[in-house]
Formats: structure tokens, sequence, C-alpha cells
């Protein structure tokens, strides 16, 4: 069975989360939807949204499970963005987790070493 997978993140301030997530992904949204929605599609049916939701601001939590995880939080440190925490499963599963200007959590998580 396919599966398709759309996950939304409310934000407070448009303008600021639109900066930050671009900075976190490393690109400008796959598409714009509206004056107050941001797309960016990470892979084959599988997006995550930003959306001007100030009542709903900061109460997202989403990991998203990469394959090469120490070069993407490289990669997200050199656009100037930090994990708010790093984690290690005892399974040895890596985690990074960071913070929105709204306090949405995006984490990324990685297989042992």
């Amino acid at each position: 069975m396919p599966i398709d997978l759309f996950a939304g993140i409310p934000v407070n301030d448009y303008a600021s989360a639109l900066d930050w997530y671009e900075r976190l992904f490393g690109s400008p949204p796959t598409f714009v939807a509206s004056d107050t929605e941001a797309v960016w599609e990470l892979a084959e049916h599988r997006s995550v949204a930003i959306e001007h939701l100030p009542e709903h601001a900061g109460h997202a939590m989403h990991t998203i499970f990469v394959d090469d995880f120490d070069t993407l939080i490289s990669q997200i440190a050199g656009r100037g963005l930090e994990p708010a925490k790093r984690e290690t499963y005892e399974n040895g599963v890596r985690k990074a987790t960071y913070r929105d200007p709204d306090g949405n959590e995006i984490g990324f998580g990685g297989a042992p070493r």
C-alpha cells in the first residue's frame, strides 16, 4: 500500500518561519500554496508544510529519518542552525532536535554509526 505524508507545522510569524525552514531544509519551499502556507517535498509523496496559524503555533513535533545523519547535521550547522537537543538511544539510533522560533520541534534521526 503506497503511503503519502503531509505534515503541517503551525507558525506565528510566517516570514520568520519561512526563513528558518529554508535554512533547516537547505532550500526554498518546493511550492507556495498560498500567502500563508509553504510546502517542502522531502521525498516523493512526503511533504512538510508551514502555515500561519498563530493559535496553534509551537505544538508540532515531527521526526524525519535520514540515511546520512552526520552529513545532514553538518550541512544544517553550515546554514547557522544548531540542534536544541542531541540524543543517542540504547539501540544506537541518534536524534538531533531543532526548535523553530515558535518552539515547534523538528527532529532528524539516523541509524547507529
